[in-house]
């Protein structure tokens, strides 16, 4: 009986803790970006600007994420991840605390992985790794970031499904609730990617629509379970109360040795309706080629070129040229110098108290939200950013 008394007795955590790691796992991770900025033209009165921004080729995060082996192949699965500003400390993504990602899903290898929560969307998935963005970060990347080309936008409430790859085909789809009652539509995002891969060549292409709150007095702002686009320059802001932004993309890489080449495409739409503080629908056309250069293994060059023309509403041209350079100091820390000089034409809109107004086009690189006095801009950061 003392025996079997023995067997019956709770068994400790300690004892238990060999076989739940052999089960489970917990990572810890994240991004620390810093840099010294030089702004040429960086405001309303063609002031230049010098000063710290961190952030420049990947946010600064930190973040958690694990799986539990469920059995017969079957995982589950969940990311925490938390934006901040390096130079302030406070939470980004509008002081979340897991503003850049927060999702539990299951994952199988032969059925493909199901994911809930707040995410992005197919086409950042999908799409973005083969543009300049993925190497170079903001710098290269969209004025305005009105093709969300940077990451701009993020989605509450949603339902994402990623297939398995097959023979170089792999597809995914994403649903967010509005959250609306009576209203479905209200506030909803959806959106669906696919790619295919073979050898050194690459190609991915989808569309994402995120819908405003539904309204029948004039909006003021933006309302929606994506984040939306509107945290760049006067490219976009005035669109901020449109009924819906739908963004379609492709992109296409190719490796030859030392060298990766890659191109996109995208076509932004901000559709007007009778609530809308803007009287068209607006549209933004986005062309962008870059090349990098391997010079060694531990560095990498690269030149990137971005055409952005707006039509509809307003009609001006953006003109990018960017350069960058990276050099690894180990496998988790680099520094890197990148830099961007723009030309804008033609008119623009821009938000006002009262609603917005039509006025010259002015330059603003990428989507850091420094809007300059004319025509043209110049940006550069030399920085330091480390891995763990």
């Amino acid at each position: 009986m003392k025996k079997l008394a023995l067997m019956l007795l709770p068994v400790p955590l300690s004892m238990l803790a060999p076989v739940a790691q052999a089960q489970s796992s917990v990572t810890l991770y994240g991004v620390i970006d810093e840099a010294f900025q030089f702004v040429h033209n960086a405001d309303a009165d063609g002031n230049n600007l010098y000063r710290m921004q961190g952030g420049n080729l990947q946010g600064s995060r930190w973040g958690l994420k694990g799986a539990e082996d469920l059995g017969g192949g079957l995982k589950a699965i969940f990311q925490l991840e938390s934006g901040f500003d390096i130079n302030s400390g406070v939470s980004e993504q509008g002081g979340r605390l897991f503003g850049r990602q927060a999702f539990v899903g299951l994952t199988h290898q032969q059925y493909g992985t199901i994911t809930l929560g707040r995410q992005y969307d197919p086409v950042v998935d999908m799409v973005q790794p083969l543009t300049a963005d993925n190497y170079w970060g903001s710098t290269f990347t969209t004025p305005g970031d009105v093709d969300n080309n940077d990451n701009s936008s993020r989605t509450n409430n949603a339902i994402k499904y990623l297939s398995p790859q097959f023979a170089g085909f792999q597809i995914e789809g994403m649903y967010a609730f509005g959250g609306v009652a009576g209203a479905t539509g209200s506030q909803q995002t959806w959106s669906a990617a696919a790619s295919y891969v073979t050898g050194p060549f690459s190609i991915a292409a989808g569309y994402v629509r995120m819908y405003n709150a539904n309204s029948t007095i004039p909006r003021l702002n933006w309302t929606s379970s994506s984040d939306g686009t509107f945290d760049g320059g006067f490219q976009n802001l005035a669109y901020e109360t449109a009924k819906w932004v739908g963004i379609g993309s492709v992109a296409l890489q190719y490796v030859a040795g030392p060298f990766t080449f890659g191109g996109r495409y995208s076509n932004a739409q901000y559709k007007a309706d009778a609530q809308s503080l803007f009287p068209s629908n607006q549209r933004y056309n986005v062309a962008a080629g870059f090349v990098n250069y391997a010079l060694t293994p531990a560095s990498l060059i690269g030149v990137g070129y971005t055409w952005t023309h707006s039509a509809g509403d307003t009609s001006a041209t953006y003109n990018q040229v960017s350069l960058g350079g990276d050099y690894n100091l180990s496998k988790r820390t680099d520094v890197y110098l990148v830099g961007a000089w723009q030309h804008a034409n033609g008119t623009q809109r821009v938000p006002t108290a009262t609603g917005s107004i039509l006025t010259t086009a002015v330059a603003s690189v990428a989507d850091y939200g420094l809007n300059g006095s004319s025509s043209s801009q110049i940006m550069v950061s030399l920085g330091i950013r480390h891995k763990f």
